[in-house]
């Protein structure tokens, strides 16, 4: 008769200790925002061949930021990475022939919940004109990821 009390009891004891509480698993994903004063760039935006533009945006989370990425290509040919509810007038379809490519990543400092990254980018002059897109990818130190496509020109 004890072994049939013991056995649930044991079991239980093993079940507590063993599961989380649910607080301390972050399922949150971070947030990127450009409702900011000065964030750049924004859906339908331009930069220009030849110059600098910086990035900006409001990084958070909920618990702790990890790193944020940004990619440029070219949408030449009209493909779609827009998370955004605008939509751009697109340039006609052509192919590529000196595209700019950026693609980086970036630490964000330990601890924080929020962040402002301020990237400079500088667009060489000699890169095709025409519709790019800007994907920028924040990830928690969870490793929840959020990511924000936006359409730009380069002209």
């Amino acid at each position: 008769m004890k072994k049939h009390i013991l056995l649930p009891l044991l079991a239980a004891g093993l079940l507590a200790s063993c599961s989380k509480d649910k607080d301390d698993t972050d399922t949150t994903y971070p947030e990127i925002g450009l409702n900011i004063a000065n964030a750049f760039p924004t859906q339908c935006g331009t930069v220009k061949r030849g110059e600098a533009f910086t990035f900006r945006a409001l990084l958070t989370d909920n618990r702790e930021l990890g790193s944020v990425s940004v990619d440029v290509h070219h949408n030449f040919d009209q493909h779609s990475h827009s998370t955004e509810v605008v939509n751009c007038e697109n340039d006609p379809k052509k192919a590529a022939v000196n595209p700019f490519v950026f693609i980086n990543s970036y630490t964000i400092p330990a601890g924080l919940k929020e962040y402002q990254p301020e990237v400079s980018i500088n667009v060489p002059a000699d890169v095709d004109p025409g519709d790019y897109h800007f994907l920028v990818r924040v990830t928690d130190k969870a490793g929840w990821q959020t990511i924000r496509g936006i359409s730009i020109k380069i002209i």
